[in-house]
């Protein structure tokens, strides 16, 4: 079981959304998996994935080549087993250029609360150092919503 469980309300959704933040915020493949059942199916950008291994690994090559890696999460909505996420995160590469993503997220759970399903579209931006806005993870309290751009 990974409480919250569905299905949602807006306070147990935000809860959702908020967990999912700091378990990404660590870099930990392998605490970010437990969130997903077994089987869970992926398309993040062009690529596809399915379980809980394939998801590690993939964690494992994202936060090699995503240094100093920091985002943040909104609820966008929400509707029985399902909520949709808009994104940000910035990191640098290792040629030192800093960028800053932008994201939507469409996830669907299991009776459990595990992940079954999650759908992600990103689009980068270069930015410059001084243009980063994403300094590490949420300070407690802030609830501080998304910038557009």
């Amino acid at each position: 079981m990974r409480p919250p469980l569905p299905p949602f309300t807006a306070k147990t959704a935000a809860t959702k959304v908020q967990a999912a933040e700091d378990a990404w915020n660590t870099r930990d493949p392998e605490r970010v998996s437990l969130a997903y059942t077994e089987d869970s199916v992926w398309r993040n950008r062009d690529t596809f994935l399915t379980g809980r291994a394939a998801i590690v690994e993939f964690l494992t090559a994202k936060w090699q080549r995503e240094l100093d890696y920091a985002l943040r999460k909104s609820l966008w909505t929400f509707a029985g087993h399902r909520i949709a996420v808009r994104f940000q995160y910035e990191c640098r590469d290792e040629a030192g250029q800093w960028w800053r993503s932008y994201g939507n997220e469409n996830w669907e759970f299991d009776d459990q609360g595990l992940m079954r399903r999650r759908e992600a579209s990103i689009n980068d931006l270069r930015i410059t150092a001084d243009e980063r806005r994403i300094i590490g993870p949420r300070a407690p309290g802030d609830e501080s919503e998304l910038p557009l751009r």
